[in-house]
């Protein structure tokens, strides 16, 4: 029993010591803050995801359903969040959330300003003539 449980520490250590490593950029070009910080976030979802699979995998091995929960679900979330920043790296989605990130805008001498609608649960912005 003992055993056992010196075993689920060390692994449960090793995951989350493995989270925390620092993320290394992949092209030694040059890029941009913008890029790099996408890039880092990226590499440190995946480092969370291995590390909360792998303390997902220690709940099914010592029988503990909150690791178990825990980890599977750190597991998931951080392969959504990865996904979502592999695919932040599309010029069109860049652009509309520069588009949309400020809150006026002036177009041939008119002031427009951001606003905010819901529909069938969804957000939406648009402008609207201030």
């Amino acid at each position: 029993m003992k055993f056992s449980n010196t075993i689920t520490k060390s692994i449960a250590l090793l995951s989350v010591s493995s989270m925390l490593l620092t993320a290394v950029p992949t092209t030694a070009m040059a890029q941009s803050r913008e890029e790099k910080r996408r890039e880092q976030k990226k590499e440190e979802w995946k480092k969370i995801g291995i590390g909360s699979g792998l303390l997902g995998l220690v709940g099914l091995v010592t029988k503990n359903g909150t690791l178990t929960f825990l980890g599977a679900g750190g597991a998931l979330y951080s392969a959504y969040r990865y996904e979502e920043d592999r695919k932040s790296k599309n010029r069109a989605a860049q652009a509309r959330y520069k588009a949309y990130n400020r809150s006026t805008v002036w177009h041939n001498g008119k002031k427009y300003v951001r606003k905010t609608t819901w529909k069938n649960g969804k957000k939406y912005y648009y402008f609207a003539r201030a």
